[in-house]
């Protein structure tokens, strides 16, 4: 099957639409993050720099870093990003740009999305490594492709449903998990595996009330009371189901993990997290 044009949009030197990057410049092993300036942050790190390739929010840079090759690209925020971002990479590395046919061999990528966060729990204090072992999509995005039922834990979502008293205009709550082997590599014995809520904003869906009214203002203290077998919701955030769902019906490896820099329990926060974060860092690409 042939991709139209309109679907696929590639640039005149052979780019793909928003990323800008072409097909030799993505590397198996990915790091995205949603700041463009942790992106300089975290190639610091590495050994050699091949390209670095910047458009709107979108910046990518691929090198090396102790002996494995990485593309760390910045997404900005929110899920609506991802879905740019991981289904141009897929076609950056599963579709012909000159035929525009599908790959007959795919190639699976490693997604690791490192973020910040606000955990619902009193005992995940700031500063805390937090790993996304399910989230939950808060924001609609995953019903709009045929698969996501495939990839979707329905009793988890019922059980959210009722505990939270979910409202019925809101979108549907589909809960993924992440890669496990992606996980058990990734977390080791010094990050929390929980459930993250995936919102579709920072304010009014977290929860938090400046001039505006809550639709549902008991929802945050429901969430924390909420117990599905093993789990409790541990964090929110604005990425993780997005990338988790789209890889997962895709094929591809991901998993979220991010640095606690709010606790809404405590209602306390941590703005010079820098320190904390260039430690999370380094732990991922040691891992990776």
């Amino acid at each position: 099957m042939r991709i139209a044009e309109s679907e696929l949009i590639i640039n005149a030197d052979g780019s793909v639409f928003h990323l800008h990057l072409k097909p030799e410049q993505v590397a198996d092993k990915v790091i995205l993050v949603g700041d463009p300036a942790r992106v300089d942050m975290i190639a610091g790190y590495f050994d050699h720099r091949e390209c670095c390739v910047s458009n709107r929010e979108f910046y990518t840079i691929t090198g090396s870093y102790a002996g494995k090759r990485l593309s760390v690209i910045s997404t900005g925020i929110g899920s609506e990003n991802l879905d740019i971002v991981i289904n141009e990479l897929d076609a950056l590395c599963n579709i012909d740009f000159d035929s525009r046919e599908i790959l007959s061999q795919p190639r699976c990528l490693e997604f690791v999305r490192i973020g910040t966060c606000g955990s619902l729990q009193a005992d995940i204090p700031l500063g805390s490594f937090l790993l996304s072992e399910k989230s939950i999509d808060a924001c609609g995005l995953l019903p709009y492709y045929a698969d996501f039922k495939n990839i979707c834990e329905d009793d988890f979502a019922q059980a959210f449903i009722e505990q939270t008293q979910y409202r019925s205009e809101w979108p549907y709550p589909c809960v993924v998990a992440c890669n496990q082997d992606l996980m058990q590599r990734i977390a080791g014995d010094d990050m929390i595996c929980g459930v993250t809520l995936t919102a579709n904003g920072f304010y009014g869906p977290q929860g938090r009330q400046l001039r505006l009214s809550l639709a549902h203002p008991d929802f945050n203290r429901l969430l924390e009371n909420f117990r599905y077998e093993k789990h409790r919701i541990c964090n929110y955030e604005m990425e993780s189901a997005a990338l988790a769902g789209l890889a997962k019906m895709l094929d591809h490896k991901a998993t979220t993990v991010c640095l606690v820099i709010a606790n809404r329990y405590a209602k306390e926060a941590n703005v010079n997290y820098q320190e904390r974060m260039q430690v999370l860092v380094k732990t991922v690409l040691d891992r990776i």
